[in-house]
């Protein structure tokens, strides 16, 4: 090891105590010391700010930080203070100082002392702060969260593009260096240019996260009770919640509260010292869940994060992939759960509606990535790894299978003949297109763009009539991930051929195209644990727990002699009902079944009998049907002709959620005859008006009958009588 080598090291283990460099550290760390521009683009929790921090502490003069978060900047000070003896090692330059702090701060630049000096980029353009600056030794300066630069970026500050001239002006000769956790390949050519450092040396580390499991899950009007019950299932773990409003912030957390959970709200409009406590309080570990606008997070380095959930989709991909790497930075497990639902797409693309045409357009542009990556059956990993620019294979890859795509994976046909016809209409329109317009002319609809190039008089102007919209764009989106067809950076994502695509006309092969997801309000989804089981039931191992007691203190063992709680777990996913099946749960070999398991086959065979759960022959999934007590008292009660309020108060349940469990009665095939109610609601011609609609729709989608009505019912009428009819009509 040459001198130079062991210096680096030893001021590694001097100032961070590491013995090794992580990833392309040491790399990214020689270029800065060698005073070239330097680009790092490196993940979340790959270890950025040291690459700029060693080379600050170890050169000659003042590194200048430029930072767009003053909680970001005041984070990175304590850190530096907190490992050397000397305070005034590290500052921050901001408009919150005083006149007397602004003092210290330029008399230890001035003596040497500040190897780090952190600013956000509005203290630069202050004449009296740059004036200060040339008359010191800089050291370099260091651009962090550089994404910021570009439009393009996700989190776009407009005083990010004038760096360049603010360099200029206090020392056109320092080196600079670049630092972003995400940046795609249009953003990365961005930061470059803007910061005039095209000859920059470029480090870009592996965006691969393995021990993240990525899901997706159609977001119903459940959606507060789906998050209730999979932050249950993970009780005791730290999570993250997003939500893209204050309003939906507050709300959800005092859900989880009233629910029995340790959660706390986390967004701008706290005070501060709120916020510090809450922030405090989910680090300490005093609560286990924050639910947070995404301000929270920014300067979290909490390693044991086990599960990120985003109750609304972000605005990218970008910001989507900055949100779920908070999760399992200590490379333990992270749950990365997304709830999707278009209608929240077309609300975002409201709120674009006020704004400049040039950021509409690169609004919607990060957007539409954004509806394909839900709505993609191929894998999602790969699908984000494509999108920052880098190959992932999923055979040879490392957590290949941790997503739910790659866990049940969707049916794939044959589509060689589309993908021909989608490629000769890209070449055919001269590939000025974008993917929309593409659509259009597959399926011979004109707009005011197809019109303009006559591209409705062209012979394959509705070659594909035959598909619908959904199946163009998913084959689309399935051909860019594939190569045959790439996105263009500058002209907002016209969509161009590829060499393999010219390839592919002239020689066409064999092409599998997945079947996209299809996310409507009824989607069923079954629940799936980050190990990709079905998750287990709570009800069966309350009761599986109580036998082992109760057997325990027969045989006087210990009950974990008897069976070990994940045998309890795995018996309660695969409702094991003969001593065979038993032998194959988890931790249970044929002599521990037949020792113990009689008791146990006996009480789950009753258990699976009296909840009508279905049991496939290899993992048994349980349907989620109304728990057969409260099933019991309901249809009694029924009969009895009681009020429904009153049956649903005597069960402490809104109206609400007393239909919701009368619906699931009434669809599983019992009849519930509840006249006696809708006669007191609703007056003869009204109730044949419903039964026309209901005996003629084509859905029974209450959505699609509030539509339909424009008001005359409300959603409780529809739905109750909606129960009359499936009660006399469809049982």
């Amino acid at each position: 090891m040459s001198s130079e080598e062991l210096d680096l090291h030893k001021s590694l283990k001097k100032y961070f105590g590491f013995s090794q460099f992580k990833g392309l550290q040491e790399e990214v760390i020689r270029s800065i010391v060698g005073g070239h521009n330097t680009f790092v683009i490196m993940p979340t929790g790959g270890g950025k700010s040291l690459c700029y921090q060693l080379p600050a502490l170890i050169a000659e003069g003042t590194a200048i930080v430029v930072s767009p978060l003053i909680a970001l900047m005041k984070n990175q000070v304590d850190a530096i203070r907190g490992i050397s003896e000397d305070h005034g090692i590290a500052h921050v330059l901001n408009s919150s100082l005083t006149k007397n702090e602004i003092k210290t701060v330029k008399e230890d630049i001035t003596s040497g002392v500040t190897k780090l000096l952190y600013v956000a980029p509005e203290s630069l353009t202050k004449e009296e702060n740059a004036e200060f600056l040339r008359s010191v030794k800089i050291s370099f300066l260091a651009i962090d969260e550089a994404h910021c630069i570009s439009e393009w970026g996700h989190d776009f500050r407009p005083e990010y593009r004038n760096l360049r001239s603010i360099i200029k002006r206090i020392d056109d000769s320092i080196p600079i260096i670049a630092v972003t956790a995400t940046a795609t390949p249009k953003v990365q050519e961005d930061i470059l240019k803007n910061l005039g450092i095209q000859n920059a040396n470029t480090f870009k580390a592996s965006f691969n996260r393995p021990n993240l499991y990525y899901e997706i899950r159609p977001k119903t009007k459940d959606v507060d009770s789906d998050i209730i019950r999979f932050v249950k299932q993970n009780e005791g773990k730290s999570g993250i919640i997003y939500c893209l409003s204050r309003k939906r912030v507050e709300e959800l957390a005092q859900t989880l509260q009233v629910n029995g959970l340790k959660a706390v709200p986390y967004h701008a409009g706290l005070d501060a010292k709120t916020r510090v406590r809450h922030q405090d309080e989910f680090l300490m570990e005093d609560v286990d869940v924050v639910v947070a606008t995404i301000a929270f997070g920014m300067g979290i380095d909490k390693p044991d994060v086990r599960f990120v959930i985003h109750h609304d989709i972000p605005k990218s991909i970008e910001s989507y992939y900055q949100e779920t790497g908070r999760a399992g930075r200590d490379g333990g497990e992270g749950h990365c759960l997304a709830f999707y639902a278009y209608k929240d797409i077309e609300k975002l693309e409201k709120f674009m509606s006020g704004k400049p045409i040039a950021e509409q357009e690169i609004g919607h542009a990060l957007l539409q990535e954004v509806v394909a990556y839900c709505e993609t059956s191929i894998s999602r990993r790969k699908f984000i790894l494509h999108y920052f620019g880098e190959h992932y294979d999923n055979e040879t890859g490392e957590g290949g299978m941790l997503d739910d795509n790659m866990r049940f994976p969707k049916k794939k046909h044959e589509a060689q003949d589309e993908l021909l016809s989608l490629l000769k209409v890209v070449q055919g329109t001269n590939e000025i297109y974008k993917s929309k317009d593409i659509v259009f002319t597959m399926l011979g609809k004109e707009n005011a763009i197809i019109s303009s190039h006559k591209t409705h008089e062209q012979p394959f102007f509705g070659s594909g009539s035959a598909r619908d919209k959904a199946y163009w764009h998913a084959l689309l989106r399935q051909a860019i991930v594939a190569g045959f067809i790439r996105k263009d950076i500058e002209t907002y994502g016209v969509v161009k051929l590829t060499d393999k695509g010219h390839n592919f006309i002239k020689n066409p092969e064999s092409f599998m195209m997945a079947d996209d997801h299809i996310f409507d309000e009824n989607t069923d989804n079954t629940i799936v644990s980050s190990k990709g089981i079905a998750e287990t039931d709570k009800q069966l191992i309350a009761l599986l727990k109580d036998l082992r007691k109760k057997e325990a203190k027969k045989l006087d063992v210990p009950p974990f002699v008897i069976f070990q709680d994940p045998s309890l777990n795995d018996m309660a996913i695969k409702y094991p009902i003969t001593l065979e099946e038993l032998g194959s749960v988890h931790g249970v070999g044929d002599g521990k079944a037949k020792k113990y398991g009689k008791p146990f086959l006996k009480l789950i065979t009753q258990y699976v009998e009296e909840n009508d759960i279905v049991r496939p022959d290899d993992l048994v999934v349980k349907s989620t049907g109304a728990n057969s007590g409260l099933k019991l008292y309901i249809i009694q009660n029924v009969d009895r002709k009681l009020p429904l309020d009153d049956i649903a108060a005597a069960k402490g349940k809104d109206m609400n959620d007393f239909i919701k469990e009368m619906e699931a009665i009434v669809f599983s095939g019992t009849k519930l005859n509840i006249d006696y109610w809708i006669d007191d609601l609703l007056d003869e011609d009204q109730q044949e008006e419903l039964h026309e609609y209901f005996m003629e729709a084509e859905t029974d989608k209450i959505e699609a009958a509030l539509e339909e009505f424009d008001g005359d019912y409300d959603d409780e009428e529809l739905r109750l009588y909606r129960i009359k009819f499936m009660s006399e009509v469809a049982n």
